[in-house]
């Protein structure tokens, strides 16, 4: 063999070797490969309140320590639940923080088979405020009056139109003499200054904002109508595909959750100032020291789905007309199997798993694609 020969021995053999060592160390771009191959988990959340561990976690690095070296979290950012929904359907995510509808509407509308929640996030930090002027002392004092939610059938207008028909009141479209208009957080702001509204059932923080910003007050705290003050705001829902090819990614990812979950709610100072550092990275913008406070006060960060609250919050949104002609079954939406394992591990409380779904024998697939599609929260 000449040199000219040898060298290009030498050389291919290093390109060989180097594809050999790329091709060992690659990511998997879906997360599902059991190889040697690193692994992904591409989560999904807000830059709210409610979704805390999420936004202090992803941000300062809390959660790509816990899930280690051979796992790296991607981390994307939506607005409204019915985007996370549509990704999480795509696989371009695998898990997402969510509220109770959109995980209830994700479940439905795939007849069961994409949605599976795994973990509760958040409890409480929901608020029925209205106009200090507007001449509302009691539920007697509604009729003709206009009321904002966040978006039509999200969690908070579910529970505002609830409500008002627990108190005898029909919507306009409904017949009735109330209206309630679904609107932007934001611009609720805006309505209220104006006087265009007399009220708003929000989430917080916006709720704090409203009474320090909207010359608004206090008119009911959800926690008020929940046994013990309890009621789902979040959970953490995952592709039943991705949980059963990775469920050492998930649990340690859960076992992050929990672990964040925990400082928070131990170091709650130091966690709103970690929050608002965090938030201004994601939004550019902050959240006054006093209403963040006072908003956190209104709302508990749990890894406790909180079940029969989810429950009653579809069959709440099935009587006001949201989730179609036939009561849907969501008896399956749950699969609590590794966050209990980790509950048994760190000798934690368990998670009541008395409860069932109080729903007709009817399949997921039953219910209308309409449902509460456009839910944020």
């Amino acid at each position: 063999m000449n040199k000219n020969n040898r060298i290009f021995v030498i050389i291919l053999s290093i390109v060989i070797i180097g594809t050999g060592l790329i091709t060992a160390t690659s990511i998997s771009r879906d997360g599902y490969s059991q190889g040697t191959e690193k692994k992904i988990l591409r989560l999904g959340y807000f830059p709210n309140i409610n979704h805390a561990q999420a936004v202090i976690g992803i941000g300062n690095g809390d959660f790509q320590k816990e899930l280690g070296d051979n796992i790296e979290i991607k981390s994307f950012v939506f607005n409204a639940g019915p985007s996370a929904i549509e990704a999480l359907f795509a696989r371009q995510i695998d898990a997402a923080y969510v509220g109770p509808n959109p995980a209830i509407n994700g479940y439905i509308v795939s007849g069961g088979k994409n949605v599976r929640i795994i973990a509760g996030a958040s409890s409480g930090g929901a608020v029925f405020v209205v106009r200090n002027d507007s001449g509302i002392q009691t539920p007697k004092d509604f009729a003709g009056k206009k009321f904002a939610s966040p978006q039509l059938g999200n969690t908070q207008d579910v529970a505002l139109r609830k409500y008002l028909l627990d108190n005898g009141y029909k919507t306009k479209e409904k017949g009735g003499n109330v209206e309630v208009i679904p609107i932007k957080n934001p611009d609720i702001l805006t309505l209220m200054l104006k006087k265009e509204i007399d009220g708003a059932w929000v989430p917080e923080p916006w709720g704090e904002k409203l009474i320090k910003e909207g010359n608004a007050r206090l008119f009911l705290d959800e926690r008020t109508l929940w046994p013990n003050g309890k009621f789902v705001t979040a959970n953490i829902i995952v592709n039943p595909e991705y949980l059963r090819a990775n469920p050492d990614v998930i649990k340690k990812f859960l076992e992050a959750h929990i672990n964040e979950t925990q400082w928070i709610n131990n170091n709650k100072v130091q966690a709103l100032n970690v929050y608002n550092t965090e938030l201004k990275k994601l939004t550019g913008q902050t959240i006054p020291e006093d209403q963040l406070k006072g908003a956190f006060s209104k709302l508990e960060l749990t890894y406790d789905p909180i079940k029969q609250s989810l429950f009653k919050s579809a069959n709440d949104a099935f009587e006001i007309g949201f989730l179609g002609k036939t009561k849907p079954d969501l008896t399956g939406i749950y699969d609590l199997t590794v966050l209990n394992d980790i509950i048994k591990e760190k000798n934690l409380k368990p998670i009541d798993e008395s409860v069932t779904s109080n729903t007709n024998n009817s399949n997921a697939s039953n219910a209308t694609s309409s449902n509460i599609s456009k839910s944020p929260q």
